[in-house]
C-alpha cells in the first residue's frame, strides 16, 4: 500500500538544494534589476551578502571575503591556480570532487611535488598521513560520498602550509575551525538553497600573504587573478566582483541569509540539519535493506546523506545493474511526486543521496521514509514478476 502522508515539499536534491521554507518569488521583489552591479545600491547589496555571510559563519574580521564566478568550483580552482606551487602539496580525495581537484593538480597545474592521499567512497583517508607543512587541499564534506572530516583536530595550529577547504556542502551546516583554515570556499546553492553560478571565497591573512609573495609559474585567466601589481586586488573583496553577478541571485542569497538569521544563525542551522539527519537515521537503523555509504558514524555527513542498498541479492549484481535499479527506484518516487533527484552521483557507488540540510523540514524527512520502503517493495515485486 502506498503511504497516505506525503512530504509537503519533495525537494531532497543535493544541489541545487531546497529553497528555505515559505520561499516564493515574492522574496525577490526588491532585486536590483536593470542596474549596474557597480552602482552604489548594487555594491551595497553585494557587500551585504558578504557581511551577513561573515556574521552567520563567524568568519574572523581579518579574513577577506569575496563573491566569485563559477560557483564553488570556480572558487576552488581560483585558489589552486593562484596559490599552489610555492611548496609541496597534499591533495585529499575520497569522493568525486576531491578526485577532480587532484586530477587538475596533476594534469593541468603539473605540480612537481604532489602527493594524493586517497580513500574509496565511504571511507576517509588516513589524516595522520597529512603533512601540514605542505599545502593541503580537501573537501570538508564529500557531497557524493556522504563522508566528511569530523573536525579540525588533525590540522596543526603552527602549520607552515595553507589549508584549502572546499566547504560547499558544509558551510552553514557544520562548525568550521577558522583558526585551522586558510582558504574556504562555498556556494549559495547548497545549505541556504540559493540560486547557482556564484561562489564565495574566504582568505585568511596567511593566504593573502601567499598571494602577495608568490608568482604562479603559469598564466592565469582574468577571472582567476586575485592580485594586481603584486598586491591583493582589494576591490574584489570590497564588492567589485571579477565579473557581472546576477542581481536576482544576489537578492535570493540575501533572502536565504536573512532566513538563516531568523532561525538562530549558525547554531539554528546546525540544529535543523542535525534533526533531519537524525530522522533519516532512525529509519536506516530499523531498515534491513538500507545502510550508509559512509562506513563510520563519526565521519558521516549530516547534509548529503548517502544511503546504500545492503540487500544481499542486490549486492551480487554488477555495478551497472545496481545503478540502473537505483535509477528506477528514484524514478518511482519522482513519478509519485514525493522525492525528486535522490539517485546518487553518477560516479559514486549505487546509492540514494538524500539532502538533509537546514532548508529541509524534519517532517518531510519523516514523511519520506515510508515511501522509501514502498519503492523498495515495488522494485522487488516487479523483479519477482519478471
Amino acid at each position: 500500500m502506498k503511504p497516505e502522508r506525503r512530504p509537503a515539499r519533495p525537494h531532497f536534491s543535493s544541489g541545487p538544494c531546497a529553497k528555505r521554507p515559505g520561499w516564493s518569488l515574492q522574496a525577490l521583489e526588491k532585486a536590483l534589476l536593470g542596474r549596474s552591479h557597480r552602482s552604489k545600491p548594487g555594491l551595497a547589496k553585494i557587500n551585504e551578502v558578504v557581511a551577513r555571510s561573515r556574521a552567520v559563519l563567524g568568519i574572523p574580521q581579518d579574513w577577506q571575503v569575496a563573491i566569485v564566478p563559477a560557483s564553488d568550483t570556480g572558487a576552488v580552482e581560483m585558489a589552486m591556480w593562484s596559490m599552489l606551487g610555492a611548496r609541496g602539496v597534499d591533495m585529499l580525495a575520497w569522493e568525486n570532487f576531491g578526485k577532480a581537484w587532484a586530477a587538475d593538480a596533476q594534469k593541468y597545474l603539473k605540480l612537481a611535488d604532489l602527493r594524493v592521499i586517497e580513500a574509496p567512497y565511504g571511507s576517509l583517508p588516513d589524516l595522520a598521513k597529512v603533512d601540514c607543512d605542505r599545502d593541503v587541499v580537501f573537501t570538508w564534506n564529500g557531497t557524493t560520498s556522504g563522508v566528511r572530516v569530523p573536525d579540525g583536530a588533525w590540522i596543526k595550529p603552527d602549520r607552515k602550509g595553507l589549508m584549502i577547504a572546499d566547504a560547499t556542502s558544509a558551510a552553514f551546516a557544520m562548525e568550521l575551525p577558522w583558526d585551522k583554515l586558510d582558504v574556504v570556499t562555498w556556494s549559495w546553492q547548497k545549505v541556504l538553497g540559493g540560486e547557482a553560478a556564484h561562489g564565495m571565497l574566504a582568505l585568511s591573512p596567511r593566504a593573502v600573504a601567499r598571494l602577495e609573495s608568490f608568482t604562479p609559474p603559469r598564466p592565469l585567466p582574468k577571472i582567476f587573478r586575485l592580485t594586481s601589481g603584486g598586491r591583493l586586488s582589494t576591490g574584489t573583496f570590497a564588492g567589485e566582483t571579477l565579473n557581472t553577478p546576477s542581481m536576482l541571485c544576489v537578492e535570493d542569497a540575501l533572502d536565504g541569509l536573512r532566513w538563516a538569521e531568523s532561525v538562530g544563525g549558525l547554531k539554528g542551522l546546525i540544529a535543523r540539519t542535525s534533526a533531519n539527519a537524525a530522522a533519516l537515521d532512525a529509519w536506516v537503523q530499523k531498515t534491513p535493506w538500507a545502510g550508509y555509504l559512509a562506513e563510520e558514524a563519526h565521519y558521516r555527513s549530516p547534509t548529503s546523506v548517502c544511503v546504500k542498498i545492503t540487500d544481499p541479492n542486490f549486492q551480487t549484481l554488477d555495478a551497472k545493474t545496481q545503478q540502473d535499479q537505483v535509477k528506477r527506484f528514484a524514478a518511482l518516487l519522482e513519478a509519485e511526486g514525493v522525492a525528486l533527484d535522490i539517485a546518487g552521483h553518477r560516479d559514486a557507488p549505487a546509492s540514494l543521496r538524500i539532502w538533509c540540510g537546514a532548508t529541509v523540514e524534519t517532517s518531510d524527512i519523516q514523511a519520506l521514509t515510508p515511501w522509501l520502503d514502498w519503492a523498495w517493495g515495488e522494485t522487488q515485486r516487479k523483479k519477482a514478476a519478471a
